[in-house]
């Protein structure tokens, strides 16, 4: 297995390093641990894709017209969500092409800790949205669905090892790219699959809880 460049692993480790350096503040004043989970995120999906942002311009978050979502749970006091991951107005007709079948790709990257909390965790899923007809689809579901919000959320996999994102128009298993996670004061790749930014595609899945049902029936 290849690993990513080491530039990755640096800029985890100075991420983690600030959460740590911020959180006894926080603690002592009542308040949240300041982490632009955003920005850093950002910054790793141009080092894992070899793609610049677009320095301060509005728009799309990498050079190429992908975005980027993020969500952190680490101390967290409300469950964290993939946020605007479609808005209304993206999805046209269709007898247009839609933002998503433009977009290269989104990039979905979620800070948390491994299922029974023993190590902190970094993983980083791709959806190649003009090539994932099963993505557009749950999108679709939505915007024809939906008729009040224009944000189009996913609910990460937090504390559980599976790719599954949910939501109430479908679930998706996500094509993961990298699994890193903090043992022994380093950054580890547990999975890096580079080959999903040429080949990857999301699949329908049943709801996590769905899933550990069966699997508790079945043993």
């Amino acid at each position: 297995m290849s690993n990513p460049p080491e530039s990755v692993f640096k800029l985890l480790l100075e991420h983690r390093k600030a959460f740590l350096k911020a959180k006894p503040f926080a603690d002592e004043t009542g308040h949240t641990v300041p982490c632009d989970t955003k920005s850093w995120s950002q910054i790793l999906a141009s080092l894992l894709l070899n793609i610049r942002g677009i320095e301060r311009k509005k728009g799309a978050d990498l050079a190429d017209g992908s975005d980027v979502k993020a969500a952190n749970s680490w101390d967290a006091i409300d469950v964290p969500r993939f946020n605007g991951v479609v808005k209304g107005e993206r999805i046209l007709s269709s007898s247009k092409a839609s933002d998503l079948e433009k977009m290269p790709n989104l990039v979905f990257v979620l800070w948390d800790e491994t299922e029974k909390g023993k190590y902190d965790r970094c993983r980083v899923w791709i959806v190649r949205t003009s090539k994932d007809k099963v993505f557009r689809s749950v999108a679709e579901k939505w915007y024809k669905g939906n008729k009040k919000s224009t944000n189009f959320q996913l609910h990460p996999p937090i504390g559980r090892d599976d790719n599954i994102v949910t939501n109430t128009w479908g679930n998706l298993a996500l094509p993961l790219l990298i699994d890193l996670r903090f043992i022994n004061g380093a950054w580890t790749v547990k999975t890096y699959v580079p080959d999903v930014l040429r080949d990857g595609l999301c699949e329908l899945a049943e709801s996590p809880k769905k899933r550990r049902s069966s699997a508790k029936r079945a043993s």
